[in-house]
């Protein structure tokens, strides 16, 4: 009887040997997945002795397969007896961190800096720290990768002899021959820099980032950008200047777009990271080229953030500078050449009103949001429309009518169908921006005369888009508003103004409910029963159909 329990106790790993040795992908990487309920099976002694060892042996798979491996390796501390030995899971997950394929070695390394927490400070310099030298002084570049990813996260909790081995080791992977190599360290440099020492970030960290922010690579300079801004945050103020500011200077106007696209796209948090003074004499004139490069990407990257510099721009000065140094640049990127430009500007020049004020925004801000509303992109007057709220709050809905309001009603009437139909789509956007009062005043007739438009598509769209008022504004203001002017379209002489009489029914019933449908609409429908054109009494079995759901089923019963 004991040996028959021995071998039901073999059994799991037996399967999973089996599975694994499988020639179906499928069935290794399930055999993988389950790998946790196979350990609790086993027990942990077992799970130490014989599973682990076994998967070290194996790496050798489809890259999907180890994947999950690595991923599985960082929940298995408790499966391998808890923190005490945690330091069993190394072996697997260091193979798996110096594989060819960059996914596995990046969940493999994301896995050994969750398990390194578990680690007591003994084991982590006993067996963690010995693993991380290992795999910065292997052959393949694959490890020295992986290594950058786990200094940060032992460096804290070792002693002091063991720390200067690691910043050594790094500083040799940060001028590693291969580029690969020098990425890995520059995009670790910052998290790196945020566990030394602040004597150690002056002496070594600030040498090894000016290294990297001038390396013959610009993958490796772009990533240098970052550590720069993370790097920023440590030091002083009054070593900034000296240290990082120069470098950064240089990155800003790097020969490299992608260089220069990373400056851009970090600007705001390099202005908090130094402060008013550098902001005022380098960021401005800094921000002011990055608005005028020869790339649109860049140019892409600092529209978007012109909103949010501005903001952090010290309070004192931020009108000034604005006026003097921002909008000028602005102006001129609101013609730009390239519509992705125009895009990211339009969807935060808005936001520049609340910090101008009224005056600002009325003299030198409308102008470009009216040019902007008439732009030939979708995109741009999209976000211009979406944003319309926030100058709203700021010059009020009077002053927004009187400037705003003439293009949107020179668009909605413009002779391009497509033009007009781009707007109908912006006008259940518009109403919530605006107000019902509003709408109803300005625009709620420009809705109705769509319905009437000589093209389908706008007939369509216009009927979607009462849906769509209904839905922001409710039953009771489609009852008083909307519904009887549809339902005054069914005596109109054209038979295809008759059938949007329909089509308008079919979509309000849905949205205004079962009381308004049967009062109001019903009796409409039956009357076009008998109307004298064929296509219009087919429409009119269609919509029976359409709002039979919506109706009480007695009266469909009796009644259709």
């Amino acid at each position: 009887m004991a040996g028959a329990d021995s071998d039901d106790s073999l059994y799991p790993i037996a399967v999973l040997i089996d599975e694994l040795r499988n020639e179906d992908v499928q069935l290794r990487l399930n055999s993988i997945k389950k790998l946790s309920t196979i350990a609790l099976a086993l027990g942990v002694e077992r799970t130490r002795t014989e599973l682990l060892p076994f998967l070290t042996d194996t790496i050798y798979d489809e890259d999907e397969v180890l994947l999950a491996l690595a991923e599985q390796l960082g929940n298995f501390t408790m499966l391998v007896g808890g923190p005490e030995y945690v330091h069993c899971l190394l072996p697997p997950l260091e193979s798996l961190a110096t594989v060819e394929e960059t996914v596995v070695r990046d969940k493999a390394v994301e896995s050994l800096r969750k398990i390194s927490h578990e680690h007591s400070p003994v084991d982590l310099e006993v067996h963690f720290e010995p693993l991380v030298k290992r795999l910065a002084s292997g052959d393949w570049f694959t490890s020295r990768t992986s290594a950058c990813g786990l200094f940060s996260v032992c460096y804290p909790r070792v002693s002091s002899t063991v720390k200067a081995e690691i910043r050594q080791h790094f500083r040799t992977l940060c001028s590693d021959d291969t580029p690969m190599v020098r990425r890995a360290a520059a995009s670790k440099l910052g998290e790196f820099a945020k566990v030394l020492e602040l004597e150690y970030v002056k002496s070594d960290i600030i040498s090894l980032f000016t290294a990297l922010a001038s390396d013959e690579q610009d993958s490796v300079r772009l990533l240098a950008v970052e550590a720069g801004v993370s790097i920023a945050t440590l030091l002083p103020q009054e070593d900034l200047e000296a240290l990082v500011m120069p470098t950064l200077r240089q990155a800003a106007e790097d020969k490299s777009w992608r260089v220069r696209y990373m400056v851009a796209d970090k600007f705001s948090d390099l202005q908090k990271a130094v402060g008013p003074e550098i902001t005022k004499n380098d960021l401005v004139p800094a921000f002011q080229n990055l608005l005028k490069d020869c790339e649109a990407e860049v140019r892409a990257a600092a529209a978007n953030k012109v909103k949010e510099f501005c903001e952090n721009l010290p309070e004192d000065s931020r009108e000034t500078i604005i006026m003097t140094h921002i909008l000028p640049c602005v102006k001129e990127l609101v013609s730009d050449t390239n519509q992705h430009v125009k895009s990211a500007l339009a969807s935060v020049i808005m936001g520049l009103s609340t910090i101008l004020g009224k005056d600002n925004t009325i003299e030198h801000l409308l102008p470009l949001f009216l040019a902007q509303l008439k732009d030939e992109c979708p995109e741009v007057r999209l976000n211009i429309i979406s944003n319309l709220d926030c100058v709203n709050e700021v010059i009020g809905i009077r002053q927004l009518s009187q400037s705003l309001l003439p293009a949107i009603v020179e668009l909605a009437e413009d002779a391009k169908w497509r033009v007009r139909l781009a707007i109908i789509e912006y006008m259940p956007l518009l109403a919530g921006q605006l107000g019902v009062e509003f709408f109803d005043e300005k625009l709620n007739s420009l809705c109705m005369a769509w319905l009437v438009d000589h093209v389908y598509a706008i007939r369509e769209a216009a009927t979607c888009n009462l849906m769509k008022l209904v839905e922001k504004f409710g039953a009771e203001w489609a009852q008083n508003t909307i519904v009887p002017k549809v339902l005054g379209m069914a005596n109109d002489p054209n038979y295809l103004h008759r059938m949007t009489t329909l089509f308008c029914i079919n979509a309000l019933s849905e949205v205004c409910g079962q009381e308004i449908t049967t009062k109001h609409m019903l009796p409409v429908v039956f009357k076009m029963s008998n109307d004298q054109v064929a296509n219009v009494r087919f429409n009119v079995a269609k919509s029976l159909q359409k709002i039979g759901p919506v109706l009480d089923s007695k009266y469909v019963f009796i009644h259709i």
